[in-house]
């Protein structure tokens, strides 16, 4: 018996179209085109962006705006805006005493600042609900409340906030600082948006060499 090989090469015993696949015998068979997949290229890691809230250089790897405090991850800045205005307490007003505290300075150790030679120490009012603690810039739109442009060179134009809670207690929280936000005698700064709570006398440690002594009203 003849048999005859169709163009997929299976053997047909008619010799016009195969009797397995139905293909042509003595035609040309149309392989389907190989599937050629490019190689993956690598995307180059584009440059860290500046922010875009505030338009500061941002660092790379650096989560938190120094300047704004706007963070990169979810694209939010930290609100400044309070809750419903709670009264002080009526005995009077919380302040805080800001001196350049030398023994923080040294703890510090930042290379290439000096110490104030003339740093006189100052007392300010707490203001219900938020104090902002940083250097204002007329540039960057930051006018904290408590501004020490003037004084320590190691505060962030945003550095910390201070809050007052519904319950009549004083909160201070970091907004994502360069040197950082200390509480007493604590050895880990707080991390950028961490909040802790104060009491009368508890120091805040801020910039070069700021201490921020609070003070509740006299009874």
């Amino acid at each position: 018996m003849t048999t005859y090989t169709c163009p997929k090469g299976h053997s047909s015993s008619t010799d016009d179209f195969c009797d397995e696949c139905g293909a042509k015998i003595g035609g040309a068979s149309t392989a389907p085109a190989p599937v050629v997949t490019a190689p993956a290229t690598a995307t180059p890691s584009a440059p860290a962006a500046d922010c875009p809230n505030c338009g500061a250089p941002h660092a790379a790897g650096s989560r938190f705006c120094e300047d704004c405090g706007y963070d990169h991850s979810t694209g939010k800045v930290p609100t400044l805006t309070a809750p419903p205005v709670v009264s002080t307490p009526a005995a009077g007003q919380w302040t805080a005493t800001l001196a350049a505290d030398r023994a923080y300075f040294e703890e510090n150790a930042i290379e290439g600042v000096e110490f104030p030679a003339d740093a006189p120490s100052r007392t300010v009012d707490l203001p219900a609900p938020q104090v902002r603690i940083g250097r204002r810039s007329s540039s960057k739109g930051t006018n904290p409340e408590i501004d020490l442009a003037d004084d320590d060179p190691g505060v962030s134009h945003s550095h910390a906030l201070l809050t007052l809670s519904v319950d009549g207690v004083w909160l201070v929280s970091d907004l994502g600082s360069t040197n950082g936000t200390w509480v007493n005698d604590e050895q880990q700064r707080l991390s950028a948006g961490q909040t802790r709570q104060l009491k009368d006398g508890d120091q805040v440690h801020v910039g070069a060499w700021t201490t921020i002594t609070l003070h509740a009203p006299a009874v």
